[in-house]
C-alpha cells in the first residue's frame, strides 16, 4: 500500500515546477553569456506574423533608439548620454534594477509587441528600449593622454564594430576610429553589439583616414596597420609608448592609401591550416599584444 502524499501535490508536479525553475536559470544565464559576448546571438529567428511587413520607423537625425538591458543599463549610467524615454516591459524593469523616480525621464510601460514594432520582430530586446540622442562629437585632440587606440579602415558591420568595441574596452583603449563613410553609424544595432562599450570609449568617426593618421602620429602615435602579408610579426613591430592599431575590413584589408601612410606594417603569425581571422578577433589579439608591449 503506497504512503499519503502529505505535500498536497504529486511527484510529478513537484518534478514540472523544478524542472521549470531549472530551465529559467538556464535561460538566464544563457541570455547573461550573450549579454556579454561570450556566445553569439542567434543570426535567424522564425518573424512573428505580420513581420515580413515591417518597415523600420524613420528616425530623426539626432534620435537613437538603444535596446538590451546591459545596452540601456550603459546608458543610463552614462552622464554624457542625453536620454529622452524610456519603454519597457514590467519584467525588464525589475531586471534592469533601476530607481525610475531619480531617472528623470518619461518612463512607460509595454510589453514586448509594442517593441517589436519599433525595433523590428528579429531584435532581441528583451523588453527595453531607450530613445537617446547621439553622444557627443570627440576630437582626435582628446587622445593625447592616451597610450593606446584603435583604428577601423572601413569596417562596415555594425556586429563586428560593435565586439570590436568590447574588446576595445577591455584593453583600455582610449578611442575607437573609424570613417564617417562605410563604416557604421551610432545605432541600436551597434551598441547591442557591444554590450554597453558604446558608453565607455570615443567613437570617433573621421572624414579622411590619411589625414587622420597623419594627426596621430603629430600626437605621437606609432601607427601600425595589420596585413596578412605585413613584413614582420606584430610583437616584433611595436615601437615607442603611443600605439595606435589600424584595420581594414574583411576580405579587401587595408587601403592602398592606407598601408601608405601608417608607420609600418606587421602580420599576426598563425602557425595552424586557417591563415586569417574575423576582424574582430585579431583586434582582440593586436590589442593584448600591444597591452604586452606597453607594459614592457
Amino acid at each position: 500500500m503506497s504512503k499519503d502524499n502529505k505535500t498536497g501535490g504529486t511527484p510529478s508536479d513537484e518534478k514540472s515546477a523544478k524542472d521549470t525553475h531549472y530551465a529559467n536559470l538556464r535561460r538566464a544565464h544563457r541570455d547573461n553569456k550573450r549579454e556579454r559576448g561570450e556566445i553569439p546571438t542567434p543570426g535567424f529567428q522564425k518573424r512573428k506574423r505580420g513581420g515580413d511587413d515591417w518597415k523600420p520607423p524613420t528616425l530623426a537625425p539626432d534620435q537613437v533608439h538603444l535596446y538590451g538591458l546591459h545596452t540601456v543599463r550603459a546608458a543610463l549610467e552614462n552622464k554624457e548620454r542625453k536620454k529622452i524615454k524610456l519603454s519597457v516591459t514590467p519584467n525588464a524593469l525589475a531586471r534592469l534594477e533601476v530607481d525610475v523616480e531619480t531617472l528623470g525621464i518619461p518612463v512607460e510601460m509595454v510589453s514586448p509587441q509594442d517593441l517589436d514594432k519599433v525595433l523590428g520582430p528579429d531584435a532581441i530586446h528583451q523588453g527595453v528600449m531607450l530613445e537617446t540622442r547621439p553622444l557627443p562629437v570627440r576630437r582626435l585632440e582628446a587622445l593625447k593622454d592616451s597610450p593606446l587606440i584603435l583604428v577601423l579602415d572601413q569596417v562596415t558591420d555594425p556586429h563586428n564594430v560593435g565586439a570590436i568595441m568590447r574588446s576595445a574596452v577591455a584593453f583600455n583603449a582610449g578611442a575607437l576610429i573609424t570613417t564617417q563613410r562605410h563604416s557604421p553609424t551610432e545605432s541600436g544595432v551597434l551598441a547591442k553589439s557591444a554590450s554597453g562599450a558604446l558608453e565607455l570609449i570615443p567613437y570617433i568617426q573621421i572624414t579622411n583616414l590619411a589625414d587622420a593618421l597623419g594627426e596621430l602620429h603629430k600626437l605621437g602615435f606609432v601607427t601600425i596597420g595589420l596585413d596578412s602579408e605585413g613584413p614582420a610579426p606584430l610583437e616584433g613591430t611595436f615601437s615607442g609608448d603611443k600605439v595606435a592599431l589600424v584595420l581594414g575590413a574583411e576580405g579587401k584589408g587595408l587601403r592602398q592609401k592606407t598601408r601608405e601612410t601608417v608607420n609600418a606594417l606587421a602580420r599576426l603569425d598563425m602557425p595552424g591550416e586557417i591563415k586569417s581571422l574575423n576582424v574582430s578577433n585579431a583586434a582582440a589579439i593586436a590589442l593584448y599584444a600591444a597591452r604586452i608591449h606597453l607594459k614592457g
